[in-house]
């Protein structure tokens, strides 16, 4: 289905009509001041699926992002266009690669603020990321004077790919790949948002605005400003993005792939003498019993001496793209669920209890929130959304932590993620003037967590000024819940003037249904 023409939005009216006659649809309550851009605008979220954006939080990025070669691999021809877009600009940018390009000019053409009102990344508690600085710039102005100065020209891969700058630059990564491309079809997230606005939300929700640096101009060379009529909400508008161009963890093409799959590089091109000049270059900078680290530094050194390798490596990708789709939509899936879930459990934790009604310090909620997001875990089924079972990876301490903090969005009092204040970022700090609490969260699994429980939380006391904090264990499997009663024996926190410490049992096996209790 071609996404974001006025034809697909009537069909998707008919289909929802035919629905209704053949069978009600499901119960579904807004929620105003709820996280959710459903929740937020009063979209049955079945009407967001069917027209395939991503139900967003409002108030915290989701760690999901834009992969270009989602673009690339695509039988939507409007996606291809995209892919063709970004590859014509990187050109463009190519053909201007000399050292004396005005520092303006690099400033205009290569930095670029992250598309925050899209609320995808790696912010957790905002949508502040620190966007496409001088620091990108530099990186890929060098390289497309450089090793890059083929890009638009190769003949080992069937096309380009933005990528590839993070192959040969270590430091650029799939934020950076992912907030470049965002700003590059930015026009296209625009007017797909558009015409979802004018379908399905109420008047009030809808502002025309004027976005900067919304498409560019060749002919002026130059960006330029565009007016949309957008959702709009707490002073700033709102971008949805199509659920098939997300993924999670990484890109499909990136810098670790390409080492662990250094071996198969030269294999991918009928060439024996660059097979055998990589493999004499190779041994000839190995140890004689080297370890990963220095395994890993001979095929960046290798990667380097021999760039084509580059190429190899993005052609063995583009092969295997089908992979790419069927992974991210897995990924991403997965995240979705979790969205629904969380939706669920925030309504509940301010419906079903006074969490953010009584008038208590920063510590009594915080110990309050954490015991009732054990109870979820523990009684109400919550477990299924930080431990996913049948086989699949359990949820990382960011994860728990994005789900812990979008549960405290109705507290009363300053929630802070991550604050850093000199001695590294503590999870949660809960504060009102002077008045300061903090949540710091743990795997049992983690090999630093006697360490961190014995240490950690007096060196955040310190340098938050507080002597109030709540340490939280999240338990996935028996061996973890017996390590940790190990190490509260160990250190003695089960003593009544030991700091708090809740331990939540996240394990999927000892929870029957009520029927089999």
């Amino acid at each position: 289905m071609s996404i974001g023409t006025n034809r697909d939005t009537r069909h998707v009216a008919k289909s929802e009509k035919k629905t209704k006659k053949a069978k009600a649809a499901p119960r579904w309550e807004a929620d105003p001041a709820g996280v959710f851009f459903s929740d937020r605008f009063n979209v049955n979220p079945a009407v967001l699926d069917k027209y395939g954006a991503f139900d967003i939080s409002v108030v915290s990025d989701l760690p999901v992002f834009i992969d270009p070669f989602l673009l690339f691999n695509s039988s939507n021809r409007k996606y291809a266009a995209l892919h063709h877009q970004i590859l014509d600009y990187l050109r463009f940018l190519r053909d201007q690669a000399s050292d004396d390009l005005d520092p303006g000019l690099i400033k205009s053409w290569y930095t670029f603020r992250e598309v925050r009102q899209n609320w995808l990344g790696f912010t957790v508690g905002g949508n502040d990321g620190r966007g496409l600085g001088p620091k990108f710039a530099k990186a890929l102005h060098a390289a497309l004077g450089e090793i890059l100065k083929n890009f638009g020209d190769e003949t080992i891969t069937s096309s380009s790919h933005l990528e590839k700058l993070a192959l040969i630059r270590p430091g650029v990564g799939r934020d950076s790949i992912s907030d470049f491309a965002t700003n590059l079809i930015k026009h296209f997230l625009l007017d797909y948002t558009e015409q979802f606005a004018r379908k399905h939300l109420a008047e009030s929700d809808v502002k025309q605005v004027t976005v900067e640096r919304a498409a560019f101009n060749y002919g002026t060379e130059t960006w330029m400003s565009r007016t949309y009529a957008l959702p709009w909400t707490e002073g700033d508008f709102v971008i949805l993005t199509p659920t098939d161009l997300l993924t999670r963890d990484e890109t499909w093409i990136n810098r670790a792939d390409m080492l662990r799959s250094f071996d198969r590089l030269p294999g991918v091109v009928d060439n024996d003498q660059l097979r055998a000049d990589v493999n004499r270059y190779f041994k000839s900078i190995l140890t004689r019993k080297p370890t990963q680290l220095e395994r890993d530094r001979a095929r960046t050194a290798t990667i380097t001496a021999f760039p084509e390798l580059i190429d190899c490596y993005i052609k063995l990708k583009e092969d295997t793209g089908d992979q790419a789709v069927a992974t991210s939509k897995e990924k991403v899936g997965s995240t979705l669920r979790l969205v629904r879930q969380v939706q669920v459990a925030a309504r509940d934790i301010t419906d079903k209890t006074d969490l953010f009604e009584k008038p208590w310090t920063s510590f009594d909620e915080a110990l309050a929130a954490v015991h009732i997001f054990k109870d979820y875990v523990e009684n109400q089924d919550g477990y299924r959304i930080i431990n996913r079972g049948d086989g699949k990876p359990f949820a990382s301490e960011a994860e728990v932590q994005a789900f812990f903090g979008l549960l405290l969005q109705a507290s009363r009092f300053d929630v802070n993620r991550e604050p850093n204040n000199g001695r590294g970022p503590v999870d949660f700090k809960l504060s009102m003037g002077l008045d300061k609490s903090l949540i710091e969260f743990k795997l049992a699994k983690s090999s630093s967590l006697e360490r961190n429980l014995s240490n950690q939380v007096d060196i955040y006391e310190t340098a938050n000024k507080t002597k109030k904090s709540v340490f939280v264990v999240i338990c996935y499997t028996a061996a973890d819940k017996t390590k940790v009663n190990r190490v509260i024996k160990r250190l003695k926190l089960d003593q009544p003037d030991a700091r708090p410490l809740v331990v939540v049992d996240a394990r999927a096996g000892n929870k029957p249904s009520a029927s089999k209790a």
